[in-house]
C-alpha cells in the first residue's frame, strides 16, 4: 500500500477550516485537520507546496517513521505553520491505519479506558446576570462544566464575549482592536464566580480562561481571589513560555492551572511538567503534532498526575474534534475536552460519527476516526479572510490578546 493522493481542501462553512485528505493506491482514504486560526492559508501553502508532494509513495502505516521525517527532515523545525501542517499527516495516516484495521482510532491506542469523554461548554455574557443566563442554558443542555467569561466593565472587546449569539473571535479583513484593562479585570472577575456558585451550587464544574494576559503576580493574586469558589481551573494565566511566571503563581494560590493551547511540541511544555507547574495541559491534536506527538506529551504527563483538557473550540475543525475524542477515551490521564458546537453548515462539510449526550462525547464506533470531508459541499464555502483580534492597554500599547 502507497499514499497515491495527498489533496488540501480549504473551506468557510461558517468559519475558514483547512483539511488534508489522503488517497492511498487500494482507495483508501484518511483526513486531518490543517486549521491554524487566522493563519490558515499559510499551512495549505506549507502542505501543497512542502509536504504532500513528499508523501506521495510513502508506506501510509509507517506513522512514527513519516511524523520524523517531516519534523527532522524540514530541518527547521517547530512552529506552528510546521506542526499543524504535520498533525494534519499524522491523523490522516491515523484514520487510514483504523480503516484498514477495521477498528475506530481509539482502540489502536489501547482501547477505552472510560465510556464517555466529559465535555465543557462555552458561557458569555456583556454583564454578569446575561452570562449566567447563558450558564442555564448549558446545564439545561446536559453540560457538567462550563467555561464563564464576562464583559468587564469599562472594557470594550472582552475576550470570549462575542457580538451576540455564538461566539467566534475571528473575522474582517484585519485584525478588529480591541481594548483591555487588567486593574478592572482583577477587581471584577471574582465577583462573577461568587454569583455563580451562589446560583448553580458547588457542584457545577466551573473554568476561566485568562487568555494570557497577566503576569505571574497578578495570576497569583486571581487565583488567590478565586479560592472560595472552587473553579475547575484558571487557564492560560500567562503566556506558557514563561516558566519562572508559572512558579511564581504555584506560591501563592491553590487554584488550579491549565495551559498549553499555544504549545507545539513537547519540548516546550517539558518544565511546565516536570516541575508540576501545572495541573491540566491543553494542547491539542491540530496543532501538537498529531496523535503520535499528542500522545507523548500526555505519557509525560501521566507520570506526574497532570491530566488533560486538550483545546477544542469551534477553530478546530470536525475532524479535529473527533481525533481529539480518540485519544481522550483511551489515555488514562484524561480531565476534560473543550467542545463548542460547529455550525450546521460544517457538519454537511464535515459528517462525522462522534456524538454528545448528557454532557459526555464518544467518537463512535466507525473504523478510523469516524469522519470524513465531502470535497463537493466544501467547495460551495470558499475562504473568507478572518483574523483574530489585537488587544491594547488604554495608552495604545500593544497587549496579550
Amino acid at each position: 500500500m502507497k499514499i497515491a493522493e495527498a489533496r488540501v481542501v480549504v473551506t468557510c462553512p461558517g468559519r475558514n477550516f483547512v483539511a488534508l485528505k489522503l488517497v492511498t493506491d487500494d482507495g483508501v482514504t484518511g483526513v486531518g485537520d490543517a486549521t491554524l486560526n487566522g493563519r490558515e492559508l499559510a499551512v495549505a501553502a506549507y502542505l501543497r507546496e512542502h509536504v504532500c508532494p513528499l508523501l506521495l509513495g510513502r508506506d501510509p502505516h509507517r506513522i512514527g517513521d513519516t511524523w520524523q521525517y517531516l519534523y527532522k527532515g524540514g530541518y527547521w523545525r517547530d512552529g506552528p505553520v510546521t506542526m499543524t501542517a504535520i498533525s494534519a499527516v499524522d491523523t490522516a495516516l491515523w484514520d487510514i491505519k483504523g480503516k484498514v484495521a477495521g477498528l475506530p482510532v481509539y482502540q489502536l491506542l489501547g482501547g477505552a479506558a472510560r465510556s464517555g469523554v466529559l465535555g465543557y461548554a462555552h458561557a458569555n455574557g456583556a454583564t454578569t446576570a446575561e452570562a449566567l443566563d447563558d450558564v442555564a442554558r448549558q446545564v439545561a443542555d446536559g453540560y457538567r462544566a462550563v467555561r464563564i467569561q464576562v464583559a468587564v466593565p469599562g472594557v470594550e472587546g472582552t475576550y470570549g464575549v462575542g457580538h451576540g449569539g455564538h461566539y467566534e473571535p475571528a473575522h474582517g479583513a484585519a485584525p478588529e482592536e480591541t481594548t483591555w484593562s487588567t486593574e478592572r479585570y482583577l477587581s471584577f472577575i471574582p465577583s462573577v464566580f461568587e454569583a455563580a456558585r451562589e446560583r448553580f451550587g458547588p457542584d457545577l464544574r466551573l473554568l476561566h480562561d485568562v487568555h494570557h494576559r497577566l503576569t505571574g503576580i497578578e495570576a497569583a493574586r486571581l487565583g488567590k481571589a478565586l479560592e472560595p469558589y472552587g473553579l475547575f481551573w484558571m487557564e492560560d494565566p500567562l503566556p506558557a513560555e514563561n516558566v519562572d511566571a508559572f512558579r511564581l503563581i504555584r506560591q501563592h494560590t491553590t487554584t488550579p492551572i491549565a495551559t498549553g493551547e499555544v504549545v507545539t511540541s513537547i519540548w516546550h511544555c517539558r518544565d511546565l511538567i516536570t516541575e508540576q507547574l501545572v495541573d491540566y495541559v491543553r494542547t491539542s491534536v491540530t496543532h501538537a503534532g498529531g496523535i503520535t506527538h499528542l500522545r507523548r506529551i500526555f505519557d509525560l504527563a501521566d507520570l506526574y498526575r497532570i491530566r488533560t483538557g486538550s483545546h477544542g473550540p469551534s477553530d478546530s475543525s470536525p475532524v479535529g474534534l473527533a481525533a481529539a475524542l480518540h485519544v481522550d477515551l483511551a489515555v488514562p490521564n484524561f480531565g476534560i475536552q473543550e467542545h463548542m458546537r460547529h455550525p450546521t453548515e460544517a457538519d454537511e462539510v464535515f459528517p462525522h460519527a462522534y456524538r454528545y449526550a448528557d454532557g459526555y462525547l464518544h467518537p463512535g464506533d466507525e473504523p478510523g476516526l469516524g469522519v470524513d470531508v465531502d470535497e463537493d459541499a466544501a467547495a460551495r464555502f470558499p475562504y473568507r479572510p478572518a483574523y483574530l483580534p489585537v488587544a491594547r492597554l488604554h495608552d495604545g500599547t500593544l497587549h496579550d490578546w
